[in-house]
């Protein structure tokens, strides 16, 4: 029978702090530079203009039907070829999670902009407002309401996410978690703790969407 023995690891404590530390730093990077692609990818889907709209569905197929681990190792080993731009291995990540996050943040926002009434746009036209004006003070604000939950969703994938950062030798939990297992061969308690830590990460987060999901009425209440 194994006999468990977390003193082993105890001493190993900063490097999982190191690593809660870099996982929610990519983790927040990553939501807004994807919220920020996501909503400017919506607008031109939008816009029903075809030379704007076909490449930009093109890149969201792309990034949502292929697999982010994939797009990870491309960026970093691939794109530096085809480019002859080298890029660190933090930026191939963010560059990376970043587009895969925008593709599906995208789809998440034009369904709420589209959820809208069309009515109130036509109104406000009527009443002389410009279409930017229309979509920032009176389209969006509804809408963002609406995907609130749905966008919290997508933000705890982002977060899950970041455990693929350790193929690139990226010190997030789970590469520090590696480097503690190899250390003191305690490869059992050492991703327990990994896991608890990724546990205690999302529950919170989860907590949260689920009254979100309650007080819009897109769920059952918590």
């Amino acid at each position: 029978m194994y006999s468990w023995n977390f003193a082993d690891i105890a001493p190993y404590w900063q490097l999982f702090l190191t690593g809660i530390g870099y996982t929610l730093r990519f983790t927040a990077i990553t939501i807004a530079t994807g919220m920020s692609v996501g909503l400017v990818v919506a607008l031109g889907r939008l816009a029903h203009t075809k030379w704007l709209s076909v490449p930009l569905r093109a890149y969201v197929e792309i990034f949502r039907c292929s697999p982010v681990l994939v797009q990870l190792i491309w960026f970093y080993y691939a794109l530096p070829v085809l480019t002859g731009i080298q890029m660190s291995a933090a930026a191939a990540s963010v560059l990376a999670l970043t587009l895969y996050g925008g593709a599906f943040y995208s789809e998440l926002i034009r369904g709420g902009i589209v959820s809208i009434d069309p009515g109130q746009t036509e109104a406000a036209r009527a009443l002389g407002m410009r279409r930017f004006r229309v979509m920032w003070r009176i389209v969006l604000p509804q809408a963002f309401r609406r995907m609130v939950p749905a966008l919290m969703n997508q933000s705890i994938m982002q977060l899950k996410n970041t455990s693929l950062l350790s193929v690139l030798a990226l010190p997030d939990v789970l590469y520090q978690g590696q480097t503690i297992a190899h250390e003191t061969f305690r490869p059992l308690e050492t991703f327990t703790v990994v896991a608890l830590v990724y546990f205690a990460l999302l529950l919170p987060a989860t907590f949260v969407v689920r009254r979100l999901e309650a007080r819009s009425g897109t769920g059952r209440p918590a």
